[in-house]
């Protein structure tokens, strides 16, 4: 199979020279989104809005510049994400708006309407089928997304406390199942608590938004209701005492696998461009109402019409750097306990897992982990 083809930036720009949003535009340009009949079309544009209290999402800037890009070749875009599934800011339409608002996506700062891809509810969904599939046969995606005649990944690359990072193929497998489609691909392994380590602060309470977890006032420890339980992975990046575990070790692999072919359902039979950014690297996901500090440095901007290629570029450039120092990977590093598992997602957060998920997508014909680098200035 020929290699896939990403192009790069890096996140240098020169006094009196084009800004970044203009240095994106040049790098999609150069990446061949022109070549995608626009004209006329409804534009997808796939991106995270950032939970209240997170700043590390991507900035408003960034989508204006795709928008403008779909705009000069008579797209019609529009941004979009489906609501959450876990308690939080965007569990609902109106909430999500408003989120999307707060932390500055409106139609003047980015240029195009927003939209929430599963509708008020998180119920307006299509099924739509997983060619290939082994653990999805028929995807629940947000319908506005599955609308669109043409669709667009802008994703923020950064660490996860499940899936090693969030890429494009989580941005976009994730961020487009619909609430249904989100506890699908969640509902895998169900976890448990060590008594010895809950220290009953009920953090992890606050996350769970299916009456998983119990509180024991008797024993002021928290308990897991195996029934309701559906095995998001909430509750693990809440507890700070490593508490919770999951029973099933292969929980964040079939995840990763499920999250893959979400992604294909998205992105098959229609063009599709996706673009990624490697900035403020934080820990976690965007989905925290907080940000830790970036774990490894700004690297630059990534652009394919691969999202597969994409995130294994991504990841490379990622192994490759340096970690930061006085961040969560340079603490757990100097840890007297540590274990090198020489991966820096592996290292920042020990029960993650993301090679399965790259694995996978490969498996199913979703994309190409081979790549040629174009680097451009």
């Amino acid at each position: 199979m020929e290699k896939s083809k990403v192009y790069f930036t890096d996140f240098r720009t020169v006094a009196f020279g084009d800004g970044l949003p203009t240095k994106l535009k040049k790098l999609i340009r150069r990446a061949g989104i022109g070549q995608i009949d626009m004209d006329g079309k409804f534009v997808a544009i796939k991106l995270h809005f950032g939970e209240l209290g997170n700043i590390s999402y991507l900035r408003p800037n960034y989508a204006r510049a795709v928008a403008d890009v779909v705009k000069e070749l008579g797209g019609k875009p529009f941004l979009t994400d489906c609501n959450t599934m876990y308690p939080g800011s965007r569990k609902n339409a109106l909430e999500h708006l408003e989120c999307a608002w707060e932390n500055g996506f409106t139609p003047l700062t980015v240029g195009c309407p927003i939209l929430i891809g599963d509708g008020l509810k998180g119920t307006d969904d299509v099924n739509v089928p997983v060619i290939g599939g082994e653990y999805v046969k028929e995807a629940k995606i947000g319908r506005a997304v599955m609308d669109a005649d043409v669709f667009i990944s802008l994703t923020h690359f950064k660490g996860h406390e499940s899936t090693g990072f969030g890429g494009t193929i989580k941005n976009i497998g994730m961020g487009c199942g619909s609430r249904a489609g989100k506890t699908e691909q969640h509902s895998n392994g169900i976890p448990h608590i060590e008594e010895a380590l809950c220290r009953g602060c009920r953090k992890c309470q606050k996350e769970c938004a299916n009456g998983g977890l119990v509180f024991l006032e008797d024993q002021r420890k928290m308990s897991v209701n195996q029934d309701a339980c559906v095995g998001c992975g909430r509750c693990l990046g809440a507890c700070n005492f490593d508490a919770i575990q999951f029973n099933e070790n292969n929980a964040n692999a079939v995840l990763n696998c499920r999250m893959a072919e979400y992604t294909k359902a998205v992105v098959d039979g229609r063009p599709n461009f996706h673009i990624s950014l490697v900035v403020d690297v934080s820990p976690n996901c965007d989905c925290h109402g907080e940000n830790d500090a970036p774990i490894l440095p700004n690297i630059g901007m990534f652009a394919s019409f691969d999202p597969l290629a994409l995130d294994q570029a991504c990841a490379d450039a990622c192994l490759s750097a340096a970690p930061l120092p006085h961040s969560q990977l340079a603490d757990r590093m100097a840890d007297p306990h540590f274990v090198d598992h020489h991966d820096h997602f592996s290292n920042s957060n020990p029960e993650s897992e993301w090679k399965s998920c790259l694995e996978h997508a490969a498996k199913i014909g979703l994309g190409n982990r081979e790549y040629e680098l174009i680097q451009m200035k």
